[in-house]
């Protein structure tokens, strides 16, 4: 309590005993339901306590003012976006808004999301200040992460940048000696490959294993995600690829040459990081579709091209082909 004596009995005897305080302590009130409420930079308690009024958080600014002053702090109010509910002891509301307690909210980038459609949802997410643009490809760890209102775009990204960094720096010297890769860039950038090949958690070691096992023996890559990749940024291409483009080099057409292509074609998550520098025992060289969203594993040219010709069949069926 910052005054007393005389002026503080004086405001009692006003408001009346104990209803005058009630409000700020919540004595008898019912919990509301929970609404957005804005503070603008530089907004006054004025003029914040009359829009805590038009909202029906509090019933009177006026009163809310005299109790701040008489019972709270001196503090100013924090900018940003609140979740505040009539009924809430008038203490709380001031104490929430001096320290900035604003509502938390979150983004969520899903595993194997190219930089471009990080840009995107991140630019469209409302609240945020400034714009981004798209970040270096598989510099972000795909996760969930919290924001709040008045934050700027570029700060979540960073937060998203750190986290790569972090799982980099925890997983790389865990790898194991049937990894390839000779650095933690490769990693991201096979892991960004596996992302894209598979979306089913149990093959991702297994698919680390064929491509481990291709870039150990000089053979190619041939995925066709690499092939896409500087066509569409990372976005599906909605067709198949053309014969031409098999031909393009680009530097990341894994089908002309051996090795990694040129940079990660995608963010990958930390479990295909983990897939890449710790492959499965495999001497599988070869994959396909299976048909139901797996994969079927060849050691032998021979034993793929039987898969393949299965996987044909059942496109046929399907009436794709």
């Amino acid at each position: 309590m910052r005054r007393t004596g005389l002026a503080f009995l004086l405001l009692l005897a006003l408001l009346g005993l104990p209803l005058g305080v009630a409000p700020w302590f919540g004595w008898g009130a019912s919990l509301g339901q929970p609404q957005p409420f804005i503070v603008e930079n530089g907004a006054s308690l004025g003029k914040v306590t009359r829009a805590l009024e038009h909202q029906h958080i509090i019933h009177s600014a006026g009163q809310f003012r005299v109790l701040a002053r008489v019972l709270g702090s001196d503090a100013p109010v924090q900018a940003g976006r609140y979740r505040l509910a009539a009924g809430m002891a008038w203490r709380d509301i001031l104490s929430a808004l001096q320290q900035g307690r604003t509502e938390r909210q979150a983004v969520t980038i899903p595993e194997g999301w190219p930089a471009v459609q990080v840009a995107e949802r991140l630019n469209g997410l409302p609240g945020l200040a400034g714009t981004i643009a798209p970040p270096r490809e598989g510099s972000i760890l795909p996760d969930t992460y919290a924001y709040e209102s008045g934050e700027s775009r570029a700060a979540v990204l960073g937060r998203m940048q750190a986290a790569m960094a972090r799982a980099l720096a925890e997983e790389w010297p865990k790898r194991s000696a049937r990894a390839v890769v000779k650095s933690p860039a490769e990693a991201v950038i096979l892991a960004s490959i596996v992302e894209k090949e598979t979306g089913k958690a149990s093959e991702r070691r297994t698919i680390a294993g064929v491509y481990s096992n291709r870039l150990r023996t000089g053979m190619k890559l041939d995925a066709d995600p690499t092939v896409i990749y500087p066509i569409t940024k990372g976005k599906p291409l909605g067709r198949r690829i053309r014969q031409s483009e098999l031909r393009r080099d680009t530097g990341y057409n894994t089908y002309l040459k051996p090795g990694l292509p040129a940079g990660p074609i995608a963010n990958p998550g930390r479990a295909s990081l983990r897939a890449v520098l710790d492959p499965a025992a495999t001497d599988a060289l070869y994959f396909v579709a299976d048909g139901s969203g797996g994969h079927v594993f060849a050691a032998t040219l021979a034993e793929q091209n039987r898969n393949v010709q299965r996987w044909f069949a059942i496109r046929r069926q399907r009436g794709e082909m």
